[in-house]
């Protein structure tokens, strides 16, 4: 009897994998001529012989192979064939979301740029510029003179130059002034940032050698003074914008650390890493040392990022002694950093709008961002509560609720800016992850984070309630 049965089964499982097309089938059906003039005919064979492919290997585990409930037709072959390739033809990166409360979030690409960054953007891509064309001379011209002018106006430096961002200038600094020479730097300073990236390290790989003063929290004038020799090619401070020690501490004043390097004839270099070019307590906020700052208190070369507290693209920027800057220009390795002709006329752009402070907070995402009053989030969060509440379906209970948004990308580490988002309480046998991955899986993602048992949109950074409320309805949480 059960011989009996295993042999019906079987017969009927060489009837169902029957069923399915030939690729030359499914290539040839009226239905498929639009896919193959949208994708070509080598992509669609690719990939209707990967779905052929899934549909055998799912038949074959089907354990109720007498009655087989779904016949599979030409059609259906093609839809799942267009689901892929509309999938494969999107890409991997994606806009999404920033509902973390993180507004200058590594992971989600950092700041915003503003509509005159991107319209600067666009008119570059679609053809030929003068990237490296002088047209006063005809001759051949120096991409940073895009940008340096309006730097130095905005900085007050000598000199800037661009490189793709700051880890890269701090390491064409180094390797440009201090190649087989020692630089000393405060042990405190000896930062960590994300990825693992190391301040040893990235000198290590610059060609010079560290030497540690002081210790982590306390280091003196003279710690600094009896570290410099003959080897001495530098001495760099490093802000340490992603930590804050606190209690019995000293640090040497730049100001000091300027004298000692002018006495001693070598340079002084600080890495702001994430550099405003604005006075944040101006606008409520914190206040986060400047370049100005730094070349007022005497540095002769100072590095920051422009994708952090700047809101423009990934950069990194150095300014400072024209001598100096001219020396890091002429390094070879300064080819292999340099940026883009987009990078640059993103770059060119915000720095434009720093020539209207007036206007900065408004036109400027990242300042915008950062500055929003809480009453005003506290609002969108009041009108988008129903709609969120609908689109669970009874998964889970929301709320709106304060929370602390912070800046990110290691500026003020400890300071939070008070916020306004929504809580979502899951219910019953849904977990708070299982409501994330649901958000995460919309076709713009949502990123949002869990606490204390809950989910929290914090709505800091949602600009475009509209099209947050219109995918809503294709949110399914599962258990």
């Amino acid at each position: 009897m059960s011989t009996d049965l295993s042999s019906s089964k079987l017969k009927n499982a060489k009837s169902v994998l029957a069923q399915l097309p030939s690729v030359d089938r499914v290539l040839n059906a009226p239905t498929s001529r639009e896919l193959l003039a949208e994708h070509g005919r080598q992509e669609v064979t690719r990939v209707v012989r990967h779905i052929l492919a899934e549909l055998r290997d799912e038949l074959r585990a089907i354990k109720e192979v007498a009655t087989p409930r779904v016949a599979v037709t030409v059609d259906k072959v093609l839809a799942r064939v267009s689901e892929q390739l509309t999938r494969e033809a999107a890409g991997s990166l994606v806009e999404v979301f920033n509902l973390t409360g993180t507004v200058l979030h590594t992971n989600l690409g950092r700041a915003a740029l503003p509509d005159e960054a991107i319209a600067a953007i666009a008119a570059v891509a679609r053809g030929p510029s003068n990237l490296e064309f002088d047209l006063e001379s005809g001759n051949r011209g120096d991409r940073d003179t895009h940008v340096e002018d309006r730097i130095c106006a905005i900085t007050g430096a000598e000199a800037a130059t661009v490189v793709n961002n700051n880890a890269a200038a701090v390491m064409l600094v180094l390797n440009t002034l201090a190649l087989g020479k020692e630089v000393p730097v405060s042990r405190g300073e000896l930062v960590e940032i994300g990825g693992s990236f190391r301040i040893p390290d990235i000198m290590s790989r610059s060609g010079c050698k560290l030497v540690e003063v002081g210790t982590t929290n306390r280091t003196h004038s003279k710690d600094f003074a009896h570290a410099i020799g003959q080897d001495t090619a530098l001495i760099m401070k490093v802000h340490t914008s992603n930590y804050v020690i606190e209690g019995f501490t000293k640090v040497v004043p730049e100001a000091d650390l300027a004298e000692l390097c002018r006495r001693h004839c070598i340079p002084f270099v600080n890495d702001l890493g994430s550099g405003t070019l604005v006075d944040l307590e101006r606008y409520g906020l914190p206040h986060e040392p400047t370049p100005m700052d730094a070349l007022r208190s005497g540095a002769d070369l100072v590095t920051f990022s422009g994708d952090k507290m700047l809101g423009g693209p990934q950069a990194g920027v150095i300014v400072g002694r024209a001598d100096l800057i001219g020396a890091i220009k002429s390094n070879p390795m300064k080819r292999a950093m340099r940026c883009d002709k987009m990078t640059l006329a993103a770059l060119s752009s915000v720095l434009q709008l720093y020539a209207n402070p007036d206007t900065l907070q408004e036109r400027l995402p990242t300042l915008y961002a950062l500055t929003r009053p809480e009453s005003e989030i506290r609002a969108a969060a009041e009108r988008l509560r129903s709609s969120v509440d609908a689109a669970l379906r009874l998964a889970g209970d929301v709320a709106v609720c304060a929370c602390d948004s912070q800046i990110g990308s290691g500026a003020l580490p400890t300071r939070t800016i008070e916020s306004a988002g929504l809580r979502i309480s899951p219910r019953a046998a849904i977990s708070e992850t299982a409501i994330l991955d649901a958000f995460r899986a919309l076709p713009r993602p949502v990123i949002g984070r869990i606490k204390d048992g809950a989910v929290m949109l914090d709505l800091r950074c949602l600009t475009d309630e509209q099209a947050f409320v219109d995918q809503l309805a294709t949110l399914k949480v599962e258990a």
